[in-house]
């Protein structure tokens, strides 16, 4: 039921879209962060304005989350806003040694709600005003609002996370997200503008996007990108994943439960399964000229 309701509304992202999509999604709880700049092993920083996010991905990392709130929802239907992002942040930046931040962390900054609040808008342009390496990642189309301010700073990049050219699929694992398209062609504005653009291609759901025809489609739709680099990942089972995959697994297809059971938690099959995708994205990655922007973190 949610799915079909979802998929006949306008596009997410649009307010036609967050207005839809928040029917299914508890009332934003507003609340006031004591901090925003924290300390991250991804950058020496990152923003992140809310906790919780309305995508909705059956892969997301950030569920861990859940266990520092006081929601009693599953992840992907609560969300907190901290209002004073900005004022806390305008503050940390006069304080703190500049540094790479990572915009957003454990939460998508440009997720459907921040076309009401605008809280990562006025974090970026802090941080990009004060010095600070602004990196972004996001599956949204919103963060082209934010080209504006991004255009003409050197100290900013700005990065969509790519999992599958299919649609259907895409949204079955991605539900608030954007669409593949879009997010490609987010990424083709930023170059046009003159914004330094990258990408992040997974994390790969074995079986499902890790092929090699959806290999060789996600490389291909890239290539033509004068893009900074090409991150690639595999599906990592942290904290809360692994749950949601079979969740997911039992919707999709239940037979193949007991192959990823196999995959993920038998040592030398996964193994096995890594050394493979590293192999397939390489020859994906020459196939399509962009060997030399590839770097597999798997």
């Amino acid at each position: 039921m949610r799915s079909r309701l979802v998929s006949n509304c306008a596009a997410v992202g649009s307010p036609a879209g967050l207005k839809c999509y928040n029917r299914f999604v508890a009332a934003p709880k507003e609340i006031l962060a004591k901090t925003v700049l924290s300390r991250s092993g991804i950058g020496d920083y990152s923003v992140n304005c809310y906790v919780g996010c309305m995508h909705g991905c059956v892969y997301c990392y950030a569920r861990f989350m859940r266990k520092f709130t006081d929601h009693a929802e599953p992840w992907g239907k609560f969300l907190d806003v901290k209002i004073n992002a900005p004022l806390v942040l305008s503050n940390e930046v006069r304080r703190k040694k500049r540094g790479r931040v990572f915009v957003s962390s454990v939460c998508d900054g440009w997720q459907p709600i921040e076309m009401r609040y605008k809280l990562t808008r006025q974090c970026v342009r802090i941080l990009v005003e004060a010095g600070f390496h602004t990196s972004i990642l996001t599956k949204s189309k919103l963060v082209r609002r934010d080209f504006d301010i991004l255009q003409g700073y050197q100290n900013c990049d700005v990065g969509c996370t790519l999992t599958t050219t299919d649609e259907s699929l895409r949204f079955r694992i991605e539900p608030g997200a954007s669409p593949t398209w879009e997010r490609i062609r987010v990424l083709e504005e930023a170059c046009e503008r003159g914004i330094k653009a990258w990408t992040f291609l997974g994390p790969f759901l074995p079986g499902l996007t890790d092929t090699d025809e959806s290999l060789d489609r996600l490389m291909g739709a890239i290539a033509p990108l004068p893009l900074e680099h090409v991150c690639a990942d595999k599906l990592n089972m942290r904290p809360g994943v692994w749950g949601s995959i079979i969740r997911f697994l039992n919707k999709y297809d239940s037979r193949m439960i007991d192959w990823y059971e196999k995959l993920f938690f038998d040592e030398e099959t996964h193994e096995q399964y890594r050394q493979s995708l590293v192999a397939r994205l390489q020859a994906a990655a020459s196939t399509h000229g962009v060997t030399e922007k590839l770097r597999i973190i798997c």
